[in-house]
C-alpha cells in the first residue's frame, strides 16, 4: 500500500515529468529546442531558431564522437537515401554518400540518365515510388519547384540538395564553421558581397534566427528576390538583429566578422558580349585584402565553392582568414546532423554548443 501511495505522490510525478523533459530537452536548463523528425528540408524558412540549432548540435555532437572519439554510430543502419542529382556536385555528393555510409546506411546516388523521374515518369509517380523504396530523398535540382512537388506527393523527408531558390545544407555548414571559429553565434556580422542567389537567400532565412546580423552587397539589379528581402527584414525586426542592403561592397566589409561570396560568373554559358556586361557589373566586388581592411580585426572569409578568381584573389583564398576547407568538410556533419534529426530520435550527448 505504501509503495502504491509513493508511486503515485505528487512529489515522484513531478520527478517524472522532471527526468522526462530532460531526455526530450537534452538538459534542464538548456533551451527548449523541438526535434524535427519526419520534416522535410526544403528552405530554412521553415525552421524555427531552436529548430536550426537543434541541428547545429546534432552535427557538431556527431562530429566529436565520429571525428574526435572514434565512436562508431550506425544510427542509420538499415536506412536508405536516394540521392536525385539533376546538376553535378562534388560536396553535396561525397558529403552526403560518405556521411550517410557512415552512419550505417545506404545511399543510392542517380541522375537523370539512370531514372525515369521528369523524364518519362512524372514527379507525383516517382515521389510516391521511391517513398515506397528508401526512407529519405536528397535532391539536387534546377527548379526549386521540382522540390515542392517531390515533397506534397513523398511519405518521407525531401532535402534541399540545392535548387534555384535556396541551399540550406550549405549555410548549415557555413554556421556550424563560423560558430567553431568564435565559439558562438550571437552579436557577429555576415557579409555578404557578389550576387544575389541560392546560398544568399538561405543565409537570410536563418541568420536572424541565430543572432547574427547580415549585410548584403550586390550591384544594381543582381540583388535576392524581393519576397526574400522582406521575409529577411521581418526575421530581422522579430530577432532584433541588423540587416542591410547597399550596392557598396566596402560599406558591406565595414565591421564584419565574416565576409561571403559565391559564384558569380558563368562563362562557360555566357557569350563573349554577356561576359563583359557582367565583368564591368561585378567591378570592385572582389574581395582582396583591401575588402578585409574595414572588417573587424580578426575577419574570416568563407565560399561555397567552386571558385573562381573574379570573386576572390588567391592571397584571400588562401590566406589563414579563409575558412574555406574546413567549410568545405563541416558539409559532411552537417548533412550528417540533419539527416539524423529528421530520420531518428537521437539526443546529442556532448553539451550544447554556445549559439
Amino acid at each position: 500500500m505504501s509503495k502504491l501511495l509513493i508511486a503515485n505522490s505528487p512529489v515522484l510525478t513531478f520527478l517524472k515529468t522532471l527526468h522526462s523533459c530532460s531526455t526530450r530537452r537534452f538538459s534542464v536548463g538548456a533551451a527548449s529546442l523541438s526535434s524535427v523528425k519526419g520534416r522535410s528540408c526544403l528552405t530554412l524558412k521553415d525552421f524555427s531558431s531552436d529548430e536550426i540549432k537543434r541541428i547545429l548540435w546534432v552535427s557538431a555532437d556527431l562530429k566529436h564522437r565520429i571525428k574526435h572519439e572514434k565512436e562508431y554510430l550506425p544510427l542509420l543502419q538499415g536506412k536508405s537515401i536516394a540521392m536525385i542529382f539533376e546538376k553535378r556536385s562534388t560536396r553535396t555528393r561525397m558529403s552526403t554518400e560518405t556521411g550517410f555510409a557512415l552512419l550505417g546506411g545506404h545511399p543510392c546516388f542517380l541522375t537523370t540518365q539512370d531514372i525515369h523521374m521528369g523524364v518519362n515518369e512524372n514527379y507525383k509517380d516517382s515521389a510516391r515510388v521511391l517513398s515506397g523504396l528508401c526512407d529519405i530523398i536528397l535532391a539536387r535540382v534546377y527548379s526549386h519547384s521540382t522540390l515542392e512537388e517531390l515533397d506534397k506527393e513523398a511519405s518521407i523527408p525531401i532535402i534541399n540538395g540545392l535548387s534555384d531558390r535556396y541551399h540550406p545544407i550549405q549555410i548549415l555548414a557555413d554556421f556550424l564553421t563560423v560558430q567553431e571559429h568564435y565559439g558562438s553565434l550571437s552579436g557577429l556580422t555576415v557579409s555578404w558581397i557578389g550576387k544575389g542567389n541560392m546560398v544568399s537567400h538561405s543565409f537570410l532565412m536563418a541568420a536572424a534566427k541565430l543572432g547574427v546580423h547580415m549585410k548584403i552587397a550586390t550591384p544594381k539589379g543582381y540583388e535576392p528576390e524581393k519576397s526574400v528581402i522582406e521575409e529577411a527584414q521581418r526575421l530581422s525586426k522579430q530577432h532584433g538583429t541588423q540587416f542591410v542592403l547597399t550596392s557598396d561592397p566596402m560599406e558591406a566589409a565595414c565591421d564584419s566578422n565574416v565576409l561571403v561570396t559565391d559564384t558569380w560568373v558563368d562563362f562557360e554559358k555566357e557569350e563573349e558580349e554577356d561576359k563583359k556586361k557582367r565583368l564591368k557589373d561585378f567591378e570592385g566586388f572582389q574581395i582582396t585584402m583591401q575588402t578585409g581592411s574595414v572588417a573587424k580585426p580578426d575577419w574570416i572569409f568563407l565560399h561555397c565553392l567552386p571558385r573562381k578568381m573574379e570573386e576572390v584573389d588567391d592571397q584571400v583564398f588562401y590566406s589563414s582568414r579563409s575558412l574555406i576547407f574546413p567549410e568545405a568538410a563541416n558539409r559532411k556533419w552537417t548533412i550528417m546532423g540533419l539527416m539524423v534529426s529528421l530520420l531518428t530520435d537521437y539526443d546529442p550527448k556532448i553539451p550544447m554548443i554556445k549559439f
